[in-house]
Formats: C-alpha cells, structure tokens, sequence
C-alpha cells in the first residue's frame, strides 16, 4: 500500500467519524460513557463534545506522527523495504480507533453491549497484524523491537524479530480467545502480551552476548 493512499483512506476514515458524530449530536446524551470495567460495564463519562472529538482529534495526531516515521528514522532505507506492510499498519490502527469510537457513540446511544467482549477481538487481529509486520521489520529507530541489542546488530534484529512475530501473533490469538472467557479472559491477555513484550527483550540480550563472545 502506498503512503499516498494509506493518507487518502486514513484521513476520508477520520473525517468521516466527525461526520457521523456531528450528525448524531442532538441524539447523544451529555456526559457520554467513556470508561468500562473488565466485565464491559460503563463505569466512567465524560462531557459530549470530547466524547464526540476526543477519539477523531487522537487519531488525526497520531496517523500523521506514523505518517512522518518512514522520513524521519536515520535508517529510512530499511523501512523502505516494508513500507507497505507499515501504511497497511496505519490504516489498520487507525480503523481501530474509530471502531473504538463507534462503539462509544453506540453505547451513548443506548445500545446495551459488553464492551469487553466487542472490543478484544478487535485487539487481536491488531496484535496479529503487528506480529505479521515484526516478521517482514527491518532495523530501525522507530518500529519494532528496538532493544539496545537489536539496534547495534541485523542478526539479533532479525533473530529477536522472528521470535517476536510468533509471540505477538500467538499473544493475538490468546486475545481473541478470551473475550468468551469472561472477565479471567482479561488475565489470559494480559499474561500473552506481557509475553510478547518482555521475553524478546531478554531474548534479544542472550544472542548479544552470545554473538559479542564469538
């Protein structure tokens, strides 16, 4: 996918979410729902115009951020050679906000959901689609796992890399599985992704040592 493209798509996706929630402003009530417990319940609100721009002002900050990475990373050159799968990453991540944000104005609305439920499924194929983008990531400052190790040498990079994959997409999968778990599924995320985030780091020291001794 382009970077020309994954722009158009991301911004027609950001502008079309203001689009839905000024619609729907006389219909929404003041405060809106903006927090739900680990069972999926409303727990928390806040005023209707941040809970109608909040979501769409974050993402319109962050997807030109994510934008600007492959320009500003001194490695650029390496990011070039998965460009693709990373504006594929935008578009997904920022689909994902504003399905976050769609299903706020649905609870404002008074559609009665388990957000819990709704919204870990989502989480996953996320996970999954990033474990899939840490298969194909070359080094550099900005995306991936970016250890002390992993910058200073491609092998750790690329061995610590194809590790990563298989624990952020398995740590997806987990995430999926446990929306029809209830509120222990939570755990069961919480313990894949704390996973797939930390084991690599140790990983990516081990083949360090292992290759600054050879």
């Amino acid at each position: 996918m382009s970077t020309k493209l994954t722009t158009i798509i991301s911004l027609t996706l950001i502008v079309l979410a203001v689009i839905a929630g000024l619609l729907l402003w006389n219909r929404l009530p003041d405060p809106m729902p903006s927090h739900w417990n680990a069972a999926g319940e409303i727990d928390g609100y806040m005023s209707k115009f941040w809970g109608v721009f909040l979501l769409p002002i974050i993402t319109a900050i962050l997807t030109p951020l994510l934008l600007a990475i492959p320009h500003i990373d001194p490695l650029k050159a390496n990011i070039a050679k998965f460009s693709g799968i990373f504006n594929a990453f935008i578009v997904a991540f920022v689909a994902y906000m504003l399905y976050v944000y769609a299903l706020i104005l649905f609870a404002a609305l008074g559609r009665t959901f388990n957000m819990t439920a709704m919204l870990l499924p989502v989480v996953g194929l996320l996970f999954i689609g990033i474990g899939y983008m840490m298969s194909k990531a070359k080094r550099n400052f900005f995306i991936g796992i970016r250890t002390p190790w992993t910058l200073s040498s491609e092998t750790v990079w690329d061995e610590t890399h194809k590790l990563g994959s298989k624990l952020f997409m398995l740590g997806g999968a987990a995430t999926i599985i446990s929306a029809f778990l209830g509120e222990t599924g939570i755990w069961l995320m919480l313990g894949a992704m704390l996973i797939a985030a930390f084991v690599p780091i140790v990983y990516s020291y081990i083949l360090w040592r292992r290759e600054t001794r050879a």
